[in-house]
């Protein structure tokens, strides 16, 4: 029984992607409960860090210059041959941090405060990139610029903000509940690992729903790999060079893929939306290949000692 429990709690990530493509009907039903998971998860990791060390660094804006440089460039080349696809690319790159990175950055012993930091600047800034650029791409009528920030901001606030706030609350004011959320941290990555079973429910049913369209649903399929495999290098690289890989390639390569998907089919092709599901399967399989490495490289040390 103990090797069954400690199986499924190596392989949590690679049993939630299994789950929720096989079971997606079922597991489908369950978007609605994916911001109270994510603010759960986000008010547990937060517990072990302090407001006060959130301070912007160059590295973030190096970082964020890169995505945005990169998802332009991108959108620009890939347009000449095929709008949809370069719609999903442009949305999948510039799509900002998603939350849950920190869940991973604790769990490969990377620069929490880091990661948090450049998850709340990418937020703002692409509240305000999208708004301004993307109704010269793709016009949208009835929604003004102020409209599209304030509503963009409103959900930035909702899934980091308030539980980061929630969090400093509890610190000072109920400090022996935060020591108990500091010792059973690891509970946010079970919470995460249960909305990759929804997100994953998801990504099968939209793909399903248009069958009709499965040459392009390949070639975003491809894209997205890609820019997964291309930001995570280039974070990595960049992280090295400011002695935090970890965080870096996280930062830039963990996507809030729930955001990228709304912002798709508010501002965009709602079709271009698909790459950004299947962004969901890449960057959960190359995180479930990071944590085994983690694992074997603390094993080995152990072994070693």
């Amino acid at each position: 029984m103990d090797k069954i429990i400690q199986f499924v709690k190596n392989q949590a990530l690679p049993l939630a992607i299994v789950i929720g493509c096989v079971f997606h009907d079922f597991f489908g039903q369950f978007s609605a409960i994916l911001p109270y998971n994510l603010f759960a998860m986000l008010f547990i990791s937060f517990s072990k860090v302090a407001a006060r060390e959130l301070k912007p660094k160059k590295v973030h804006f190096i970082l964020l210059g890169f995505v945005v440089a990169a998802s332009m460039l991108a959108y620009w080349a890939v347009r000449q041959f095929n709008e949809i696809l370069a719609e999903s690319i442009l949305v999948v790159t510039l799509c900002p941090t998603a939350t849950s990175a920190i869940v991973v950055v604790n769990k490969l012993g990377g620069n929490g405060s880091n990661v948090i930091t450049y998850t709340i600047i990418s937020n703002i800034a692409v509240s305000i990139i999208i708004p301004l650029f993307f109704p010269l791409i793709h016009p949208q009528e009835g929604l003004t610029f102020l409209e599209g920030v304030w509503t963009i901001l409103k959900k930035v606030f909702t899934l980091l903000v308030l539980p980061m706030v929630a969090s400093e609350l509890v610190k000072h004011f109920v400090p022996k509940f935060n020591g108990l959320l500091v010792k059973y941290n690891s509970a946010s990555f079970y919470l995460w690992a249960c909305s990759i079973v929804v997100l994953m429910a998801n990504m099968m049913n939209s793909i399903l729903d248009n069958p009709q369209n499965y040459h392009i649903d390949i070639l975003m399929a491809v894209a997205s790999l890609v820019i997964c495999i291309v930001l995570y290098i280039v974070g990595k690289k960049i992280g090295t060079r400011y002695d935090d890989r970890i965080s870096c390639g996280q930062a830039i390569g963990q996507k809030n893929t729930i955001f990228a998907i709304w912002v798709a089919h508010t501002y965009l092709t709602p079709l271009s939306a698909v790459g950004c599901s299947f962004y969901i399967l890449w960057q959960n399989l190359f995180n479930s290949w990071q944590l085994q490495k983690k694992r074997e490289a603390d094993k080995k040390m152990k072994e070693e000692k």
